[in-house]
């Protein structure tokens, strides 16, 4: 966990350099050369399209780190993350209202019938602000407070269900580098995880960062457990290649240290590095 508690202070550190939102945008989907473009921006907000990715969508197949690879220990992990604008304007304070959906789904492709062992249904609400510069106008991040829902769909002793409302926010730092954070209130309804906070904690921090041509990108999530030590972190870093410049696909790689990757074993501890490809929001994964 060195390597865990060095990359969180990096974050620290760039948390507090000059933030100066630079946000550029492509001129066609070949073009490599970026230009500033405040106004296409903000009309993106007001007119782009309702439909969109919200976090990474992707196809990742791997094992366990440390233990001797096993059926039991190798999966194949997928996310599907989609957003949908609920109005045409804006709201009051330049505010959109947006419902998100994400799954997670971890399968055992090695497995006897190949099961499907743990899928996370995370649906919600919540409203979206965009920020600019007083001074020139750019882009330097966004506001977000969400009521989320998040449950494994079962029964019985393997039911989990809890619900947050989340603010998070991230800042630009320039066109290639974005620093996010994270915060809940829990409202814990699950029977069987009244003690998921201990492993999935209250709070998160993460820096994406990506090359100037978007070919290369790497992000690294931090989620604060519920404890005493300051850096007891769950910890998910992650490498991407986009495939060729003008197709939004990229060989992803993913890395996950802690608990709670899954629901139905939040209280157990994993580490798994899987390999595959992913699908990216236009900038930078949301949160």
């Amino acid at each position: 966990m060195k390597l865990f508690r060095v990359l969180t202070f990096l974050i620290l550190l760039l948390a507090g350099l000059p933030v100066s939102g630079q946000i550029i945008l492509r001129t066609s989907e070949s073009d490599t050369t970026y230009l500033y473009d405040t106004d296409s921006l903000r009309r993106a907000w007001d007119r782009g399209p309702a439909f969109g990715a919200y976090k990474d969508n992707y196809f990742i197949f791997g094992t366990a780190v440390g233990p001797k690879p096993t059926k039991a220990n190798t999966n194949v992990k997928f996310q599907i993350s989609i957003q949908q604008r609920l109005t045409r304007s804006t709201l009051p304070w330049h505010t959109y209202l947006y419902l998100f959906y994400t799954q997670k789904v971890f399968w055992h492709v090695l497995e006897n019938s190949m099961p499907m062992t743990d899928l996370n249904f995370n649906p919600g609400i919540g409203l979206a602000k965009p920020f600019f510069s007083s001074q020139d106008g750019r882009y330097i991040g966004k506001l977000m407070l969400v009521l989320e829902h998040e449950s494994n769909g079962r029964d019985g002793e393997e039911s989990r269900s809890w619900n947050r409302v989340t603010l998070g926010g991230n800042i630009y730092l320039d066109r290639n580098i974005m620093v996010n954070a994270k915060i809940w209130c829990p409202i814990i309804d699950g029977v069987n995880n009244k003690d998921i906070l201990k492993y999935c904690g209250l709070y998160q921090c993460g820096i994406q960062v990506m090359s100037n041509n978007r070919r290369f990108g790497a992000s690294l999530w931090l989620t604060k457990r519920l404890d005493w030590n300051p850096l007891n972190y769950n910890a998910q870093l992650e490498l991407r290649y986009r495939c060729f410049p003008a197709d939004n696909l990229y060989l992803f790689f993913q890395y996950y240290n802690g608990y709670g990757e899954g629901l139905l074993d939040y209280n157990k501890y994993t580490s798994e590095a899987r390999i595959g490809i992913c699908l990216t929001p236009t900038w930078f994964s949301d949160f």
